[in-house]
């Protein structure tokens, strides 16, 4: 089974984008009206507007104001503390089964890893560890919902959407 981004924007959706800087590289910030929609990860601000332009199609992106400059700043603060929880509205765009896995990766306490049996066990399909892994590279909010927290079966690092390096440095962070 392969995963799918959904497109969930409805046509003429307005998507507000900041960008800036931490300590993992670049990061943008999409909020949608429902709140953030996208907080991507990466070391090129350019490719980071490709992959929400590829993630929101029908949307329009434009630049965002103050509001959003506000919550790419709360986003930095939660990347720098990931122990802290996401205290910003969310607005995750996926299947279903994808927003399952996503919402049980936001019950791993800051941490803590799950290796992708684990999750597919928690959500009552224990044959779907290739499937949890397949969500997890779909998910367009890095850190927020924690894709970083699972691991091999062995404990040992596996892919990661923003790169293994920043997997790496974020558990070590949180192991800290």
């Amino acid at each position: 089974m392969t995963s799918a981004i959904m497109h969930a924007d409805i046509s003429g959706e307005t998507i507000r984008v900041a960008t800036g800087r931490c300590w993992l590289g670049a990061v943008l910030v999409a909020v949608s009206d429902k709140g953030i929609c996208a907080i991507l990860l990466g070391d090129d601000p350019q490719v980071l507007a490709n992959d929400l332009a590829r993630r929101f199609p029908d949307a329009t992106v434009m630049a965002g104001d103050e509001g959003v400059a506000q919550q790419l700043a709360q986003v930095s603060r939660f990347v720098e503390a990931p122990a802290l929880g996401v205290d910003f509205p969310l607005d995750p765009r996926g299947t279903p089964f994808e927003q399952r896995v996503w919402r049980a990766l936001m019950a791993i306490p800051a941490g803590s890893t799950a290796s992708y049996g684990d999750i597919a066990r928690r959500l009552g399909e224990p044959r779907m560890a290739r499937e949890v892994g397949e969500a997890c590279a779909a998910n367009a909010l890095a850190i927020a919902v924690p894709c970083h927290r699972v691991v091999k079966a062995d404990g040992g690092i596996s892919g990661y959407r923003w790169g293994v390096r920043r997997k790496r440095a974020l558990l070590q962070r949180e192991a800290a």
